[in-house]
């Protein structure tokens, strides 16, 4: 079993019209034993900014922290919020000059940009972007994920539709995958709210 793979996880952002979601399963795992079923892998970095990260829980935990301390001296040094796309180059960065013994984790990055246009990508463990333009999944449940995504997404999506969607999405994937599971949390960001949900999911 790769070290990945160790805590389990699942991880997709899509974009909408004007908006994006971002969504993640629940469950902490050690191997195929349950420890938690209220785990958080989404991070809010400010109002339009949000990141995922799937991989070694320990490490996920510990690069949120560096990255919320890197986000807080820049707010304090040029008096606003960082854009996705700077972010994304900043957790890049962080990643590669650690990439002799890198945090073990891949993170899903999704915000909205300059005129509210979406950005969301992911990168592997030593900070190789890849950008997207309708989706990008992350974690054990990627291949199940990839599939559901593909036959389900359609472009210019409403924050509901966008939100069924990708609800949809993950929790048939996560029934293919037993490392991930227990509900889903789900993130529907548009320019001028921020939605929170919790989905239930099978429980086993």
């Amino acid at each position: 079993m790769s070290i990945f793979e160790y805590n389990g996880s699942a991880l997709v952002a899509m974009v909408g019209k004007n908006c994006f979601a971002i969504a993640s399963d629940r469950r902490f795992g050690v191997q195929l034993q349950t420890i938690a079923t209220d785990f958080q892998r989404i991070y809010k970095i400010h109002e339009k900014l949000f990141i995922g990260l799937s991989g070694l829980a320990t490490d996920t935990q510990t690069l949120h922290q560096r990255l919320m301390f890197r986000h807080k001296l820049y707010e304090l040094r040029e008096d606003r919020d960082m854009k996705p796309e700077t972010f994304a180059s900043l957790v890049s960065a962080m990643l590669y000059e650690k990439r002799f013994g890198p945090y073990l984790c891949q993170p899903v990055i999704a915000g909205l940009g300059d005129d509210d246009k979406p950005f969301i990508c992911t990168m592997d463990s030593i900070g190789a972007k890849e950008l997207a333009k309708d989706f990008v999944v992350s974690g054990t449940a990627s291949e199940s994920l990839y599939g559901a995504c593909e036959a389900m997404y359609k472009p210019d999506m409403g924050p509901e539709e966008l939100f069924e969607t990708i609800s949809q999405a993950l929790l048939s994937s996560v029934d293919r995958d037993c490392l991930s599971g227990w509900g889903g949390h789900v993130y529907v960001v548009t320019p001028t709210e921020v939605t929170e949900r919790i989905l239930k999911g099978r429980m086993d």
